[in-house]
């Protein structure tokens, strides 16, 4: 007799078995996304870093084996530490690298920018320019590749303009030379 009596319906508390999205999830998925500080990069970044490198290109330009580059660009960093260029990495709030810049200040040179895919359209690149901004002596000049119309776009969104052409030395990629300065 007692199994023949309806049981109550399970009731599950809220975010448990996918009756509501967690919202500690929620939060860190928005934490993952912000921008908590630009750091100098530590030895102990260059794995992380490097890799958001690959990611960013790979996807960028994928006709081009960037996983094959790997070396090269650990090699790059070193060269520009050994030439006191300043090399700066962006931490979301969860600790993870978003991006990174490297910069010389005595010239104004940006070599390398790079954000993680993950983090497009966070404000990731414009922050680590304001940084280089803020290291610069009145300009920025760097090169660009041509066929790259979203970096285009977003440099000449950022007050840079065009100020020659050239070739990258390992693709062969026609570039642009873009340069900005600071308002008089």
């Amino acid at each position: 007799m007692r199994d023949s009596l309806p049981r109550p319906p399970v009731r599950f508390p809220p975010g448990i078995a996918g009756k509501r999205r967690k919202p500690w999830l929620r939060r860190q998925a928005i934490l993952r996304r912000t921008l908590r500080e630009i750091v100098d990069l530590a030895p102990a970044h260059l794995p992380e870093v490097v890799d958001l490198w690959v990611a960013s290109w790979a996807r960028t330009m994928p006709e081009i084996d960037f996983e094959a580059r790997r070396p090269w660009l650990v090699g790059r960093l070193a060269e520009l530490a050994a030439a006191d260029v300043r090399r700066r990495v962006a931490f979301s709030e969860t600790g993870e690298a978003m991006g990174f810049v490297t910069l010389d200040p005595a010239n104004g040179w940006l070599d390398q920018i790079a954000v993680g895919p993950d983090f497009w359209g966070c404000g990731v690149a414009e922050r680590l320019l304001d940084d280089a901004r803020a290291i610069a002596p009145g300009r920025i000049g760097l090169d660009v590749n041509a066929d790259n119309s979203r970096a285009v776009a977003f440099y000449e969104k950022q007050g840079f303009v065009k100020v020659g052409t050239g070739a990258n030395p390992r693709s062969g990629l026609p570039t642009l030379i873009l340069e900005w300065r600071r308002p008089t």
